[in-house]
């Protein structure tokens, strides 16, 4: 089951968020062999999507989603909805977070 997580985003700016993956035991979540994808949309059936960049620290559970100042300057300031999968190497995809994505407005222009 997916965690509920909000974000904020604000236009123009780098942003990183990482989520440490556990297993009912407490245990760090081996992810070898593992591979994310994660994705921002205006609505849930809106076709026009944003992708965020992953990466995955395998042996720490880790699994980092990121857009750089370029992809963020170019979404429309509003409300979004986002998630994360993961995908096993059996090919299990399972979702790991998902929530409210809000775009801030930039006010400075270089």
């Amino acid at each position: 089951m997916a965690i509920k997580s909000n974000i904020f985003i604000d236009q123009g700016t780098d942003v990183e968020f990482t989520y440490n993956l556990k297993n009912d035991d407490g245990s760090v979540l081996i992810l070898t062999g593992y591979t994310a994808t994660s994705q921002l949309r205006k609505h849930y059936s809106s076709s026009n999507a944003y992708s965020f960049t992953t990466v995955i620290d395998e042996g720490n559970g880790l699994v980092t989603i990121s857009m750089n100042s370029s992809a963020t300057a170019n979404i429309t300031a509003g409300r979004y909805v986002y998630d994360c999968e993961v995908t096993s190497n059996t090919g299990t995809i399972s979702r790991i977070v998902e929530g409210i994505a809000t775009i801030r407005p930039q006010v400075t222009r270089i």
